[in-house]
Parts: structure tokens; C-alpha cells; sequence
């Protein structure tokens, strides 16, 4: 059975993903900041499909955090076959010379370092056993801008640049690596 790992798996894309990949009967591992909604999507999975369900919370912002949750996953749910970084957000639509310091802050540290950190803390798992599949999460704001969305649309082109750097990166390990780039 595969072991699924998914970030922001308690709303949008991420809790869809979730839903769509328990219907093959794998392992989830989902993960998410708040652990009530992380249970509810927890208890649909496993009520509707034959899939087996592991709940993290915890912020991707913090690479202690990350660390901590990762080494306790049980094992039987790893190796982490399909690792999905789909955790990201935009929350300001301001020009740069009116942009909120601390909203810059939370997206980069979100939709970048988030990423990294918990693909740093997986991929390794995928190296030794010599496959895998990383999926990021982009934006159609990783190839075109829009007005206000400088920091975010910068965030989501570093993302499109990282999936190319893994992809390199991992190739010679057999790991996939791909990103998906949905719009409004």
C-alpha cells in the first residue's frame, strides 16, 4: 500500500487531493494547522473509502515543527511514496511601497520555506528507497502576475524554479517531480 503525505489538507485543493487519492486505498498521511478540521477530514476519508488516515498538526512555517511531526509518523506509514506540497496562500492585493511587512512574511514562509523544509525532512526517505513522487502545488501565478500579487506570485515563481531544481536534483534517484498550476 502507498503512503500518501499531504500539507494543507484541511480546506481547498489540499482536502480535495485527500479526498480523491483515499479513493485508491493508500495511506494518508494529512497535515494541517488545526487539528479539529484535520479530524473531520479524517473521519470522511475513512468512512467512505478503505484508505487509512494519519493526522499531523502543525505549521509548515516552522521547521521544528515540521521536523518534530514528521519523525513521529508510525511505520506503517512510511516510506512517504507521494509526497503532495500543496500548503500556500496570498493575503494581500497591496503595491510594494503599501505591501504589509508581516503578510510578506507569512507567504514566504508558507509557500517557500514550508516546501522546502518539509520536502528537505522527506525526500530523503525517498532517495533510499530509490523512487517517489513530489507534487507542488504552483499557480497559474507561478508563470504571469497580476496587480497586488507581487509577493505571492514571486513566492509561486520560486516554486515553479524549485520543482525544476528537484527535479534535476532527484532524477538520478528515480523521484518524480512535478507541479501543478491551477488559476481562479
Amino acid at each position: 500500500m502507498k503512503n500518501v503525505f499531504i500539507t494543507g489538507a484541511t480546506s481547498g485543493f489540499g482536502e480535495a487531493i485527500a479526498y480523491k487519492l483515499a479513493q485508491h486505498n493508500v495511506n494518508m498521511i494529512i497535515t494541517g494547522r488545526t487539528e479539529n478540521k484535520l479530524k473531520e477530514v479524517a473521519q470522511k476519508i475513512e468512512s467512505t473509502t478503505q484508505s487509512k488516515v494519519l493526522t499531523l498538526a502543525f505549521d509548515v512555517q516552522d521547521y521544528a515543527q515540521c521536523e518534530k511531526a514528521i519523525n513521529s509518523i508510525p511505520e506503517a506509514f512510511k516510506p512517504i511514496d507521494v509526497l503532495v506540497n500543496n500548503a500556500g496562500l496570498a493575503v494581500e492585493l497591496n503595491p510594494v511601497n503599501a505591501g504589509a511587512i508581516e503578510d510578506w512574511e507569512r507567504m514566504i514562509n508558507t509557500n517557500i520555506k514550508g516546501l522546502l523544509y518539509v520536502t528537505r525532512l522527506i525526500s530523503p526517505q525517498m532517495i533510499e528507497q530509490r523512487k517517489g513522487h513530489i507534487i507542488n502545488l504552483g499557480s497559474t501565478a507561478s508563470h504571469e502576475i497580476y496587480y497586488g500579487g507581487n509577493v505571492y506570485c514571486a513566492t509561486k515563481h520560486a516554486v515553479l524554479a524549485l520543482t525544476k531544481g528537484m527535479r534535476t536534483d532527484f532524477l538520478p534517484f528515480g523521484i518524480k517531480v512535478s507541479q501543478i498550476s491551477p488559476g481562479a
